[in-house]
Formats: structure tokens, sequence, C-alpha cells
């Protein structure tokens, strides 16, 4: 058993501390936030991840979430390209993402306020802003004064840990585009789905409160803030959806550039978007960061040897992810395309697409 100190409190870093409190490790979770928690937006939790947790032995996921239902790709004047069933297409389950964050913090011991509390074999610390990470052969020093053998970077897209040790790497890129969220309260007879339009698209999704997770994503440049008036004309339920949201977040949509980083060196590991944050266009970030924190705790529990199972998993994980980076901005530029040209011949391909593979089931 062993030390290790994970910076960042997300679902990710909440999933690794998990994983290795379940391999007999002594952790401590640093969370620059005042409080544990997660923003008010839905995700998409696919099959694979859903295996992770339940070996993570976190409960109620299923309990805590819904099947999403047959849907598809619409046009913004509601006519239908194609249906996931015709592409074959596996269902996630989609969640509220402050449900599933409570669901894996549940698994720590002995929650009792915000400050530095013991939970068994977890510790957390919020309000702890991470200034110094400093390793040597024997383990790793944060801000002087936190030692461990081990430090998980969980700590986001633009990850101080991860600038610390690779201070070469151009880091995060901006898409192109800009994301808007909410949370509609709103009784809706529809599977929801997306709509993909000139440089714009909208999703939506059922949560298990009978509310509707929803997003929709529009070219602009880097640091606009806009609001989703662009959607306005579009088929329904979309602008009844945006008009019973109480709260619209605004995000503009950055991914890291590839070759990406070493996911390992020496006795730090880096984790979720620290590692390879993506665009939501295959809405996998959240569910490849459960997926690292169970592969880690996996690798760690089959060897003595840290290093060797760091080096293994980077083998693992970052081929597969880097994948997933590059596969998620390519889709994300066939979505966002303004060419009205090449918005037909997409449109065109994946309606032909569908038909083929009815075709084919037949």
């Amino acid at each position: 058993m062993g030390t290790a100190i994970v910076v960042g409190a997300g679902i990710g870093g909440v999933s690794a501390a998990v994983a290795l409190q379940r391999r007999g490790w002594q952790v401590t979770v640093l969370e620059r936030a005042p409080e544990l928690g997660e923003v008010g937006a839905g995700i998409s939790v696919w099959p694979s991840a859903v295996a992770v947790l339940e070996e993570l032995g976190v409960k109620g996921v299923e309990k805590s979430s819904v099947q999403s239902q047959p849907a598809g790709m619409r046009r913004p004047d509601g006519r239908w390209v194609v249906s996931a069933p015709q592409l074959g297409m596996e269902l996630p389950v989609m969640i509220h993402r402050a449900q599933l964050h409570d669901l894996i913090t549940a698994e720590f011991k002995n929650i009792r306020h915000t400050k530095p509390f013991g939970m068994g074999q977890v510790t957390v610390r919020t309000g702890y802003d991470v200034r110094e990470v400093v390793q040597d052969d024997d383990g790793v020093t944060v801000n002087g004064e936190l030692r461990a053998d081990l430090l998980v970077a969980a700590d986001g897209i633009r990850s101080a840990v991860r600038s610390t040790l690779y201070p070469q790497y151009a880091g995060p890129r901006y898409s192109g585009f800009t994301a808007y969220r909410g949370i509609a309260d709103i009784d809706l007879d529809d599977g929801g789905g997306e709509t993909w339009g000139r440089g714009q698209l909208f999703g939506f999704a059922r949560l298990i409160d009978g509310r509707f997770y929803w997003y929709g994503t529009a070219n602009q440049p880097a640091g606009t803030t806009s609001e989703p008036t662009v959607f306005e004309s579009w088929h329904d339920p979309i602008p009844r959806l945006i008009a019973n949201t109480e709260k619209i977040l605004q995000n503009d949509i950055l991914d890291l550039t590839t070759p990406l980083m070493p996911f390992a060196q020496g006795r730090i590991v880096l984790l979720g978007d620290a590692a390879h944050a993506m665009t939501p266009n295959l809405g996998r970030g959240a569910c490849s960061a459960i997926e690292d924190a169970g592969a880690l705790g996996r690798i760690l529990a089959g060897t003595d040897d840290l290093h060797a199972a760091l080096a293994a998993y980077d083998a693992e994980r970052r081929p597969a992810t880097t994948k997933l980076v590059k596969r998620s901005r390519s889709v994300g530029r066939v979505a966002q395309t303004e060419n009205p040209v090449l918005c037909t011949l997409r449109d065109g391909a994946f309606a032909l697409g569908g038909k083929l593979l009815k075709l084919r089931q037949r």
C-alpha cells in the first residue's frame, strides 16, 4: 500500500481516488474549489465506463440515469436524416454530472464537512491551490508541505501539473466553436438526438428526473460571449427547451494538441482532461477519464514496481485516447462545417449509410 495525491476532484479525479482506495492506497484529494461538486449539466455514460464504475464499486448509476431513447440526426427544419438504430449505435445512459459525481464520492468514507477531513483511506482538502510540484527518487512534494509516493494530475485541460512537466507543450487549442448547455424543466414526448445545421449543432436527451439536458454549438471567434439565438428558428422542441432553461452555460470548446505528451513522468501521472482533453463530439471525455482511473488502479495492483506500472498505464491509455482526440475533432469539423455543398453531402452520406445498414440488417 502506498500514498497518493490526486490533484483535482472532478469526475476523473474522484474516480482515481476510489480506484486507488480500493487497492489499499492512502489518498489525498486536492481541490481548488471551496467544496466538492460538479456543474449543472448532463453527461452520457457509455457501457465501457459503466463497467469500470461497477468494478470500482460505484453503486446506483443505472438507477440514477435513464437509458437513451432511440433518436438520431435531424435537419434544422425537423426532417430526419438518419436514426440511431439505423446506424447500429450502442446507446449510453444519461445522468446529471452532479449526480454521477455524488455517486462516485459516496465511496469515500466518513464524509463530514468541506474542510480537510478523513474518509477512511481518502482525505479531501478543498480550497487548496497547487502552486508547486517537485518530485525526486523517493516521492512527490506539493507546495513544500504534502508528500506522497505518487501524484495523479486530474486538474483539467489547463493542468498546472502538465505545464510543470512539459513546459514546451503547446497545450490547449480552440476548436472554432462555442458550446451552450442547460437543463430544461419541460415535459416532452421526444427521444431527443442531434440536429445538424450549417456551423451549428443542437442535441438533447431526457434525464432520470424527467427534465431534459440540452447542448448547442456555434462557430464563432474565441472569447465571444453570446446567446443561443441562432436556434430560435429551428424545429420544435428546440426553442421550447431553451425557453424553459433557467441557467444557460457557455464555454468555448478546446482540446489538446496532438501528439499528446506522455501520461507518466517519474512518479507523476496525467489523467482525464489533463492528459487528453477532447471536443465533446463523441461524448467520451468524462468516460475516458473514468476508464483512465480504472486502468491505473488495475495496473498498480498488478505490480510493486511503480515506474513499470506507470509506463504500462501510459502504453495502454495514450494510444487509445489519442485516437479519440483525433476522431472527436474530425467529427467536430464535419458537424460544424458552414459550406452548404459540404452540408448537403454530409447529410446525404449519413442518410445513405443508414439505409444501407438497415438493408444489411434485414
